[in-house]
This record gives C-alpha cells, sequence and structure tokens, in this order.
C-alpha cells in the first residue's frame, strides 16, 4: 500500500513535485512518459500544468491519470 497524494505541482521542466499524506515530498520526472501513448497530449504546457490531485493520485483536464504506486516508486526524494 502507498500513501495517497495530497498535493501536487507541476514544474517547468515536465517534472512534479508530489507531497505525499505520510509528510514525503518527491520529485517524479514526466517526460519518459511524454513520448507514449496519450500522455503525449501532456507536452502542450497549458495542459501539464493542469494537474491536480484526484482521490490518491493526480489527473489532468482531459482526464488522464497516473497510477499512484508508479508515482511514488519512480519518484526521488526531495530534500
Amino acid at each position: 500500500m502507498y500513501p495517497a497524494i495530497v498535493q501536487v505541482k507541476p514544474l517547468d521542466d515536465y517534472h512534479v513535485v508530489l507531497s505525499f499524506a505520510n509528510g514525503e515530498v518527491r520529485r517524479f520526472d514526466m517526460k519518459p512518459y511524454l513520448e507514449t501513448g496519450l500522455f503525449v497530449q501532456l507536452k502542450e504546457r497549458e495542459l501539464f500544468d493542469s494537474v491536480k490531485v484526484s482521490f490518491d493520485t493526480i489527473e489532468w483536464n482531459n482526464q488522464l491519470d497516473f497510477d499512484p504506486e508508479i508515482l511514488y516508486e519512480k519518484s526521488t526524494p526531495v530534500e
């Protein structure tokens, strides 16, 4: 079981900073995913910046979301 995401902030370099319910703050690189499937749409800055928390994960205005387990496992702690 992974902690829920409680806050998200998009960054200019297609990273997002994620705050988790357990108090951890982690950084996730979206760039590797922007070349596959529907995630290509997120190259549009305005859409990428529309990211918000939805339930225990993140979602964009086009209803695209991301697996919270992947977000946690593949992100790195922010110090």
